[in-house]
């Protein structure tokens, strides 16, 4: 897929995130939901600022960086799934984007690698 499909997804997941972070404010949870409000909207910042890396090495780095945000946020949502904060639709439908997410980064960070001079 191209980085522009990547970077598409990752702006559509971080926009349900925030509408995520809105409703659980209005239910007053703040713990959980300030921790999945910057794990989720970093992947995409990640995302879109590695296409002005400064050099191979600083756009894998922003690769992995955005990879290990989207891991982060998977365990969050767990979290709010398995404490009743969302429902089991809204838990496989936000987990199946990150996790769509997560196997693209790979596959860019895998191709990016081997690429390098």
């Amino acid at each position: 897929m191209s980085e522009s499909k990547l970077r598409d997804l990752s702006m559509d997941f971080s926009v349900q995130i925030i509408n995520l972070v809105k409703d659980l404010k209005s239910k007053h949870e703040t713990v959980i939901s300030n921790q999945i409000g910057r794990s989720g909207t970093s992947i995409g910042a990640n995302i879109y600022e590695a296409n002005y890396a400064q050099g191979r090495k600083d756009f894998i780095s922003k690769l992995e960086i955005a990879l290990k945000e989207a891991s982060g946020t998977g365990y969050w949502l767990e979290l709010l799934f398995r404490t009743n904060y969302i429902d089991e639709r809204t838990y496989q439908s936000l987990n199946d984007q990150c996790a769509s997410i997560r196997v693209m980064l790979i596959a860019s960070c895998r191709t990016a690698k081997e690429n390098q001079p």
